[in-house]
């Protein structure tokens, strides 16, 4: 509470800044809205941030080079010579901030409706003739591998292999429609021949490209300032942003119990959508072939032909990804190792029952170890209601239901768990220590605050194991980090690191910072900033580096950068004084390590998933595409050869039992949604790779 006020206050300071500050600079009769936009996000940055932030000539570069790569990331628009020009603005754009100057804003804009103009009219000309197929020729998919282009010539040529992939991909997609009914004698499909299906893609790509296009018109300065001054807040670190309202309201969807209609959080990523969590309990869990990381490049709504959605605006894509309950939705997607497959998902509303905190006994039938293991997908904390679900009352109960059950240790599995509620992680850490500090929290120029456990009792005082990847962030970081100082437990990982997101972010109405005089500009919109940063307890950050595994195993994502480090302008990591605590270590930690290491080499599923992750990282490197289709078609083939090989050893697994905890099977009897909930989370946890070595490191130790 005392934070909170002392943030209120905080913010107030920034509002009489602004009347102080805006009355002199600001024109007395109609003030232009954007002028004042800035101002509020410059002002609130300096005064708010955890990092001193200074409106110099570095972030003028970054600020510049951001945005050009933002609004044409595919280098498809600009030439050289348009970036050359641009280029005697890139130290200026602090001072234009400053001066509420929108010069470089106006002749970037200018120039960006030209060309877009100009693309307009010659992708109509490009696919009004057939693409010859049989040629040897490629395209670069990376453009971070391409220049600008020389002329418009070249452009026009970087156009022309752009749609014929485009069209190749289409035309992929209907032949192997036809040679699967063909397999299958399936007379519902009409063949057609090749000369039919090329015509079909290409006009298919037109449609496409003609609502891109429509949609990129349909862009008012409104929208075009707003990415403008985002950029502005985006290259002070990567959880910083600026929200204009509505992109506020969908936000705020993406972080609910709802979201997107399938339960997938979505963010556009160079041009596609990317999907970065996908929520528990789902349509999208259930439906199980959505994966973190997959790019969607078209939606289709049942049996409709699906939408290329690629460069598409978020708005208009979200929209078209939600729905009603029941209806279906087809995501084509690219997964990480380059396959592209459609997945069909029947839209449903989060059931947030399979979201909570549950537990299940496990019994490895080999060794007879009886273990429990924790699933919690969030640290989620109802503010709004006092009688609300919190994350950890819930795992209290699913310890003390195990402790019960008289298991001999416990798993809590923290995969893919982005965070949440802090003082919930705070407390859960409390069920396994008796007393004591578990994080510290600083914020900007302050003394760094501990937030400890005082509850002296212990909810388990045995062998636990914490289960993390490379997306466990933030308060996962957290809780892990402290029982590992603590000695408690044994972090098993399948990253060299967890994600690295040591800091809290706090949204604020820009509008409540509006003098009196300028509310008739309408609403501002709101800014998220990062106001503190987290420390373990033995007083580094969480922060860039997140929290190392004492044991990593092979994982799908294990040879790919990823997390806090992969961002650009991330918070480096810092140190702090350690907390007044009692350091130690897991018993024969070593002994468990050496046991480990020498299970996992002889582990035929770690390993195939070791050989996948290295065949993932040597294809995200290999950009290039042929635009051959005999070649295209090759390539697709070895894609899906090499996912059925991965699928093939990824079985459930028979040393492994699975059962309900003693207090939940009454409730079980009459509730058989929950019912059916808890025998889709078994069977997952059957085929789960890590479950078995995780019970076996219980056993050792």
């Amino acid at each position: 509470m005392q934070l909170k006020k002392k943030y209120i206050l905080y913010f107030v300071a920034i509002s009489f800044v602004l009347l102080a500050f805006s009355g002199p600079t600001l024109p007395e009769e109609n003030p232009k809205r954007e002028e004042l936009l800035m101002e509020l996000v410059l002002a609130s940055l300096k005064q708010g941030h955890y990092q001193s932030i200074q409106i110099d000539d570095e972030l003028s570069k970054r600020v510049f080079d951001s945005y050009l790569e933002r609004v044409d990331n595919g280098k498809r628009f600009f030439l050289k010579s348009d970036v050359e020009a641009f280029t005697t603005h890139r130290l200026l754009l602090d001072d234009y901030a400053l001066s509420k100057n929108f010069e470089f804003f106006d002749i970037f804009s200018q120039t960006f409706d030209e060309r877009t103009k100009e693309a307009g009219d010659f992708y109509k000309e490009i696919l009004s003739e057939p693409f010859d197929f049989s040629k040897e020729e490629s395209i670069e998919t990376d453009a971070e591998k391409m220049d600008f282009a020389e002329d418009n010539a070249e452009l026009k040529s970087r156009w022309t292999k752009l749609l014929k992939y485009r069209v190749l991909l289409e035309v992929d997609t209907k032949l192997s429609r036809q040679e699967k009914a063909e397999k299958d004698n399936d007379t519902s499909l009409t063949i057609k021949s090749f000369k039919d299906i090329e015509i079909d893609a290409r006009a298919k790509v037109l449609k496409d490209f003609d609502r891109w296009f429509v949609n990129i018109g349909h862009e008012d300065r409104d929208d075009k300032i707003a990415v403008y001054v985002n950029t502005f807040a985006n290259v002070v670190e990567p959880h910083t942003s600026y929200f204009p309202p509505l992109d506020k309201a969908n936000f705020d969807i993406r972080m609910s119990g709802k979201l997107e209609g399938i339960g997938a959080q979505l963010l556009p990523k160079d041009g596609y959508i990317k999907v970065t969590r996908v929520v528990p309990g789902s349509a999208s869990w259930k439906q199980g072939e959505l994966e973190v990381n997959d790019l969607i490049m078209k939606v289709g709504q049942g049996n409709e032909e699906p939408i290329d959605i690629i460069d598409m605006d978020m708005d208009d894509v979200l929209p078209m990804i939600r729905g009603k309950k029941g209806t279906e939705v087809r995501l084509t997607v690219k997964k990480e190792g380059g396959e592209i497959i459609t997945i069909p998902i029947v839209r449903d509303v989060v059931v947030l029952e399979e979201s909570y905190a549950k537990s299940a006994l496990i019994e490895n039938t080999e060794d007879k170890e009886r273990v429990g293991i924790i699933d919690l997908r969030s640290f989620y904390a109802d503010f709004n209601d006092r009688d609300g679900r919190r994350s950890s009352v819930d795992m209290r109960k699913e310890v003390e239901k195990l402790v019960a059950d008289k298991v001999e240790g416990i798993i809590i599995d923290l995969r893919f768990n982005g965070g949440g509620s802090l003082y919930d992680a705070v407390d859960i850490a409390g069920l396994f220590i008796e007393t004591g500090p578990v994080v510290q929290v600083a914020a900007r120029q302050s003394i760094p605050q501990v937030l400890e456990d005082k509850n002296p009792i212990i909810a388990y005082d045995g062998p636990l194991v914490i289960l993390v990847n490379s997306f466990s962030a933030s308060a996962s970081e957290i809780l892990a980090a402290a029982l590992q100082d603590y000695g408690k437990a044994i972090i098993i990982g399948t990253a060299p690191s967890t994600f690295g997101k040591g800091t809290v972010q706090r949204f604020y109405g820009l509008d409540e910072m509006v003098p009196p005089d300028y509310k008739e500009l309408g609403e501002m919109g709101s800014i998220k900033i990062t106001t503190q940063k987290f420390f373990r307890i033995n007083g580094g950050s969480t922060q860039l580096k997140g929290v190392t595994p004492d044991i990593v195993l092979p994982g799908l994502y294990s040879y790919i950068s990823s997390g806090e480090k992969d961002e650009n302008y991330a918070m480096p990591w810092t140190e702090i004084k350690a907390s007044n605590y009692k350091a130690s270590s897991v018993k024969k930690m070593s002994s468990i390590q050496k046991k480990s290491a020498l299970r996992t080499q002889n582990n035929e599923a770690l390993r195939m998933i070791d050989e996948r992750a290295k065949w993932i990282k040597e294809q995200r490197v290999q950009t290039e595409v042929s635009l051959n289709l005999v070649e295209f078609r090759k390539q697709q083939e070895l894609y899906r050869t090499k996912s059925d090989e991965f699928e093939a050893v990824i079985i459930e697994n028979d040393k492994l039992k699975i059962d309900v905890v003693s207090a939940d099977l009454e409730g079980l009897k009459s509730d058989t949604v929950r019912t059916k909930s808890m025998e889709t989370w078994h069977k997952i946890l059957k085929k789960d790779p890590y479950l078995l070595e995780a019970v076996k490191v219980l056993g050792d130790w």
